[in-house]
């Protein structure tokens, strides 16, 4: 069979698209925060995860218009030869007094963060032990990690029993790696951090909390999920990326000096990849300025999206609630996913709409998520589009 067969008979897409319900790739042709235009119409951004809202920020595009003229638009070569600057040394010196670790190492996403941490340190024989409801990174860490021939474990979702259950079954002497997300990107619920750093203890493994959709939400200044349980000197390994509340591109891990020097002298994804660029060290130093002298904005980001959960209720949307950025309400079946999606697409107002595999069977739903920066206006729009689709969709 040609390889290639597969892609031919692939047409759900097209389908979709023919009905004029596909909410996907639609391009944004101009940014102010909780305002975007897409297709040449104002609409109330209801799905972005620049959860400060700080893309837009002036002193932000100023930070890395600035970083241009000084160093180039690229560095043309990796952080190990030619692509360190002295911007990336800041960069990681100031996010590691930040997150209160010894050290941080930088990557060009957030995504081959991931990649580059998991495969690097799970080597053959030793064991990673994943939330089943980590974020597709993770997985495809732990499968490149496993094609080295270490192990791949998975437990049940944010379920501590069942994650001892895993452990208490693996070798006692072997190296093992918890890892989970900090803030679940589909839901927005919470790691019951706590108890999994206590059934780590007990067991010698290591835990590496991916802070994506955490740092710049939770915890004391926005900080993340070891800064909101207490739990910093603990937590042996946070990653994130700069993709959301940083208003760039980009990735870290950060933890205990031995560990992110081992990471910097054999992680593949440092040794063969281009460095991040002058722009996206720049926009993120400029956003971390900000978040440093204006913790308030992660109050008013919370805030937000209370007053979301708040209003969703009332009008009787089924929704999933946690006290983070993202408030997914829940639609069903796919097929009235894509027609929710559309409606509130024709009446100005841009969500995701998430359908299986990412979410379970009958559980589709509109994943919302606030920024700072959205005012009263724009929450009240939102809730008065969905109270009219809800209406006539019989959702409500």
């Amino acid at each position: 069979m040609d390889i290639f067969e597969k892609c031919f008979s692939f047409t759900r897409a097209d389908e979709v698209k023919a009905a004029g319900l596909y909410p996907y790739f639609h391009a944004i042709e101009e940014n102010e925060g909780p305002v975007v235009f897409i297709e040449g119409k104002k609409m109330v951004m209801a799905g972005s995860n620049n959860y400060l809202g700080l893309t837009a920020d002036p002193r932000v595009r100023d930070a890395a218009h600035k970083s241009i003229d000084k160093y180039g638009t690229g560095c043309s070569g990796s952080r190990y030869l030619t692509g360190t600057l002295d911007l990336h040394n800041i960069l990681e010196e100031r996010l590691a007094k930040f997150l209160g670790v010894e050290a941080v190492l930088l990557f060009s996403t957030g995504y081959q963060t991931a990649l580059g941490v998991i495969s690097t340190l799970v080597q053959k024989g030793e064991y990673i032990v994943s939330d089943k409801e980590n974020h597709a990174c993770i997985m495809n860490g732990a499968m490149l990690a496993k094609g080295g021939f270490a192990e791949f474990k998975r437990y049940k979702h944010n379920d501590m029993e069942d994650l001892e259950k895993v452990l208490s079954s693996l070798p006692t002497h072997v190296g093992k790696l918890i890892v989970t997300d900090g803030v679940f990107s589909v839901s927005g619920e919470i790691v019951n951090l706590p108890d999994l750093v206590a059934v780590a203890h007990k067991y010698g493994a290591r835990v590496l909390v991916d802070d994506a959709h955490s740092v710049g939400v939770i915890g004391k200044g926005g900080r993340g999920t070891p800064s909101y349980y207490n739990l910093v000197k603990e937590t042996d390994l946070v990653m994130g990326t700069f993709s959301k509340t940083f208003a760039s591109l980009g990735g870290f891990v950060g933890g205990a000096e031995r560990v992110i020097n081992y990471l910097k002298h054999t992680s593949p994804a440092i040794i063969f990849s281009a460095s991040p660029t002058p722009a996206s060290c720049a926009a993120t130093l400029a956003a971390l300025d900000i978040l440093e002298e204006k913790p308030e904005l992660v109050d008013k980001l919370i805030a937000n999206a209370d007053y979301m959960r708040k209003g969703f209720k009332e009008l009787g949307f089924k929704i999933v609630e946690y006290p983070t950025a993202i408030v997914p309400v829940i639609v069903g079946e796919v097929e009235l996913a894509f027609l929710c999606w559309r409606k509130l697409f024709d009446k100005g107002v841009f969500v995701n709409a998430f359908i299986p595999p990412g979410v379970p069977p009958n559980m589709s739903m509109m994943r919302t998520s606030y920024m700072a920066t959205h005012e009263k206006e724009h929450l009240d729009f939102i809730l008065e589009a969905f109270s009219e689709v809800g209406k006539e969709l019989g959702l409500i």
